[in-house]
């Protein structure tokens, strides 16, 4: 386990801004903050930085919570609004402009129209103006990794970067340094776009008189193409693998593997194994690829691991939201009875309607692909459907003599009968077993749709 203060003493934290939705790669940083404060014993904390009035949503700030109850992520402590404290951030950038270690800028007017900065030299924090902080030239800061290693950069290439903004606000970089520090943070796992970031908040650390927690940057979330996942291109936001029926026990084993994986090579696994396996120094520097593929085998597997009774209360919801449909026409006892068959099939909940729609619909649209090779090609297709409707309108109702009936009138043709009949009541080729829920269905609806079928399939050849 790569930690340095004792187990019972580790503190980490999870710091998301409410500027937009919960991102895969912000809920990755959770959950590994979240598993090593499990594994470790130590103390898993929110902060909300929040101190970006211009960017910052309030709304957001309870759908993040939610999503991260949800995946099951908890925490240990109330929340930190970061917003809440800016008297302590200003009093450090006070501290640092009377020490001489910052200076004020404002903006000004070049001859030629260009805006150009100007250095307000002020020991006392002046209104309106913005701070820079006095980087130290000819130094090197280094600091130990515990995902990439001894890492070292040179202040000489390190800007004099602004602390405080003209509004009143602190940067991300002093807020980020001043609140680590008092609130105990001794490991800082997060993403590697912030590794360049570390050499500045060391200087501020150093300035307060603070320790460094511990850095592990995480490798970034690529898509298909190896490119770093984009809110504007590819489907990153949490709340819409939630709407799409994803499990969060599933979305949690995925998001743990990417850019970590256990000993033993097992994938799937529940999460307190995941907690037990978990530590930092399996944590690997290469870019993890979001692979919506593996994914979908995963939340497969959940499924069908689901109990029968626990599938209905997931899956409801989103037949009864599904538009093909009133709610009132999902009938539960059905979904129950054939749910073992669908939940071999799905990937997703929000794909359970494709195969119960037949049940719920009044009438089918045959699709032209299934009514194509399903009805128009087959061999003797009016012949069949001319038998089993007639076989149909008085054989026994029970799902044994219904196939052993639609093979009668195949066996007595010479053609395999079952395909034109399931597309004829079903509206497509494939489908979960035809018979039982054909029982269920009805004759009189069965018999509607089979004659609709015949009645199109006549016209079309």
């Amino acid at each position: 386990m790569t930690d340095t203060p004792a187990a019972n003493n580790i503190r980490c934290r999870f710091a998301p801004s409410p500027t937009g939705y919960l991102h895969v790669g912000s809920a990755r940083t959770a959950l590994f903050n979240w598993l090593f404060a499990r594994a470790t014993g130590g103390t898993f904390v929110i902060r909300i930085e929040d101190t970006d009035g211009d960017r910052n949503r309030n709304d957001l700030i309870d759908v993040i919570f939610d999503e991260l109850k949800w995946l099951g992520i908890d925490w240990d402590e109330e929340p930190v609004f970061q917003s809440e404290r800016r008297d302590r951030h200003r009093q450090v950038v006070a501290d640092l402009l009377a020490a001489g270690k910052a200076y004020h800028v404002r903006k000004v007017g070049g001859a030629d129209g260009e805006m150009t900065e100007e250095v307000v030299e002020s020991t006392e924090l002046l209104d309106d103006m913005a701070v820079r902080y006095r980087t130290p030239k000819g130094r090197t800061v280094s600091f130990n990794d515990a995902v990439r290693g001894e890492v070292t950069f040179s202040t000489d290439e390190i800007e004099d970067f602004v602390v405080w903004r003209g509004n009143g606000t602190p940067m991300f970089l002093l807020a980020n340094a001043v609140d680590d520090a008092d609130m105990g943070i001794t490991h800082a796992i997060r993403g590697e776009d912030l590794l360049n970031t570390v050499p500045k908040v060391q200087l501020l650390l150093e300035e307060i008189g603070a320790p460094s927690p511990l850095y592990a940057h995480l490798p970034l979330l690529v898509n298909e193409q190896r490119k770093k996942l984009s809110k504007r291109r590819d489907d990153v936001s949490i709340a819409d693998y939630r709407e799409r029926g994803y499990l969060p026990e599933a979305m949690v084993n995925y998001l743990a593997l990417l850019g970590w994986g256990p000993d033993d090579d097992i994938e799937i696994r529940p999460v307190d194994e995941l907690v037990q396996k978990f530590s930092l120094d399996r944590v690997n520097k290469a870019a993890a690829f979001f692979d919506i593929a593996k994914l979908n085998h995963f939340n497969n597997t959940y499924i069908q691991d689901l109990e029968t009774t626990d599938f209905v209360d997931q899956v409801l919801p989103h037949l009864q939201a599904d538009e093909r449909w009133d709610a009132e026409a999902v009938k539960v006892p059905w979904v129950g009875e054939f749910a073992g068959e669908v939940q071999q099939r799905v990937n997703t909940l929000s794909e359970a309607g494709d195969w119960y729609d037949w049940l719920f619909l009044d009438q089918v649209e045959i699709d032209e692909k299934s009514f194509n090779k399903g009805l128009v090609k087959a061999k003797s297709g009016l012949e069949v459907l001319d038998g089993v409707i007639a076989a149909f309108e008085d054989c026994e109702w029970d799902a044994d003599v219904l196939n052993q009936t639609v093979r009668a009138v195949g066996d007595e043709l010479g053609v395999r009968s079952a395909v034109p009949v399931r597309v004829a009541v079903t509206g497509r080729m494939g489908g979960i077993p035809l018979y039982e829920p054909l029982e269920k269905l009805g004759r009189d609806v069965a018999l509607a749709r089979l004659r609709a079928a015949r009645e199109r399939l006549a016209a079309a050849t």
